[in-house]
């Protein structure tokens, strides 16, 4: 499997139209690839990471990445896998939550090969008359057919009209910046597919869509900042290792092939070879030694074997509040 093959299938649920003509171009020129945050909360978590981590592995292969962050957007409230709307942020919530997200994804993105951008730059001068013109391109049928609209309707739950016109915010941003492949979760694969075909009615040209799965959170939901049920980057190594180590062993795996860079065949040896327990101890190393350093991560592995398998007190007690989940391990 050459470096192509193997970026365009690790975690990849599926690419739109088709993987073989996004391969094809790849190997034809280096591609211009973004991916979009809405600045939601100050933290990035392991959910979060998976697709930076996929944006890291085609920076690697010498492709032009780009990472928006909402800053628009976000005033709309994303209704992607959500049963009920969500409340708009305000400007000012948007710029505290974003004083250190370059912070923490320089911790997997080379900053010097990224260039980061806010859709706020180009959607907020858009005018009334622009808005029209754009959802022109779409009917109510196409987008009511989306499948969270559809439970909210058999729910007779609320839908609003800012809801209807997230999608055009979000996919008019491919058509911004021109790019060739957008990847994302799973949940806004309609959003990304709205920009693709604006990017063919504005741009003339097609626009690939990657999307990759969404890993759950500590509660057994999708982790999402939202519920408040995630792993941030910025835990204490202390606090982000014992959060791995409550993982439901079925998810071990999954973990380790999405939020660490363990070559796919090291992890199906690790698989054959350890106890589940031993096998969650190393995916909560990796993914510690990621964030903070291969000897926090010793530490902390240390840590959780003095208080919850020798039973012994540690030198400093952190209490955290965290949703209830079931415990395997």
């Amino acid at each position: 499997m050459d470096k192509i093959e193997e970026v365009l299938t690790r975690g990849v649920v599926e690419i739109l139209p088709n993987k073989e003509g996004l391969a094809q171009l790849m190997r034809q020129k280096k591609i211009r690839v973004y991916n979009g945050i809405d600045p939601t909360s100050p933290n990035i978590h392991l959910g979060n990471t998976i697709p930076l981590l996929k944006l890291r592995q085609l920076q690697e292969l010498g492709h032009e990445v780009i990472l928006l962050a909402g800053t628009f957007t976000a005033q709309i409230g994303d209704p992607s896998g959500h049963d009920e709307s969500r409340k708009p942020l305000t400007r000012e919530e948007i710029k505290k939550n974003l004083e250190t997200y370059k912070q923490q994804a320089a911790k997997i993105l080379d900053f010097s090969k990224v260039k980061l951008v806010f859709n706020g730059d180009w959607l907020e001068k858009m005018t009334f008359s622009d808005v029209i013109k754009l959802s022109m391109n779409f009917t109510v049928q196409q987008i009511i057919e989306r499948d969270l609209f559809q439970r909210r309707l058999k729910k007779n739950n609320p839908i609003g009209l800012n809801e209807f016109l997230y999608p055009l915010a979000q996919g008019y941003d491919s058509v911004h910046l021109n790019v060739d492949l957008e990847i994302g979760g799973t949940d806004h694969t309609f959003n990304m597919l709205i920009g693709r075909t604006l990017q063919k009615i504005y741009n003339h040209k097609e626009k690939f869509v990657l999307t990759l799965p969404l890993i759950p959170g500590l509660d057994g939901r999708k982790m999402s900042k939202t519920y408040g049920n995630t792993v941030n980057i910025t835990d204490s190594s202390d606090e982000m290792y014992g959060k791995l180590m409550s993982l439901r062993d079925d998810l071990i795996i999954q973990y380790l092939e999405l939020c660490t860079l363990l070559p796919l065949q090291l992890i199906k040896s690790l698989a054959k070879d350890l106890k589940p327990m031993d096998l969650k101890k190393k995916l909560a190393f990796e993914i510690v030694k990621m964030y903070h350093s291969e000897k926090e991560a010793q530490k902390a592995q240390e840590n959780f074997e003095k208080v919850f398998q020798k039973k012994e007190l540690p030198k400093e007690v952190t209490i955290h509040n965290t949703p209830k989940t079931t415990h395997n391990a």
